[in-house]
């Protein structure tokens, strides 16, 4: 299974907002740790304040929060979100693709299958199981 860069940003954001959840992150400074674009990080920002896993606040103070705590975030459900709208192969997209063997095919439900295994063994780990080494202010 690939994950897209989207979901793969997006986990690499939450790993930092982990590791000093009390802190506030600009897409600006995360798009500068991780050498990425800051439009694509602002778009994963908005979905991740959409679904309630992180608030933004501007100004003085301002950046984004984790609103859930680390240890209550589970990555199935992260990777779930952030994938929305992907499906693993053509079939499953919306209205099916242009698959010649549907209704006939024995893999779709061995992937689906194999689809949800993957999300709920994601869902053993936490996001404060995989945050990454707090930074230190020199």
């Amino acid at each position: 299974m690939r994950l897209t860069s989207f979901t793969d940003y997006g986990l690499r954001m939450l790993m930092r907002m982990a590791s000093q959840p009390g802190q506030g992150y600009s897409t600006a400074d995360l798009a500068e740790e991780f050498r990425l674009s800051r439009n694509h990080l602002t778009k994963i920002m908005q979905r991740l304040a959409q679904a309630g896993i992180v608030e933004t606040r501007r100004g003085a103070g301002g950046g984004a929060y984790l609103r859930i705590p680390a240890e209550d975030i589970r990555l199935g459900d992260i990777v779930a979100l952030l994938e929305q709208g992907q499906a693993l192969v053509e079939c499953f997209g919306d209205g099916g693709g242009d698959c010649t063997i549907d209704g006939s095919c024995r893999l779709k439900a061995r992937l689906r299958k194999a689809e949800r295994a993957f999300l709920e063994d994601l869902n053993q780990t936490t996001l404060a199981d995989i945050a990454l080494p707090a930074r230190t202010t020199a």
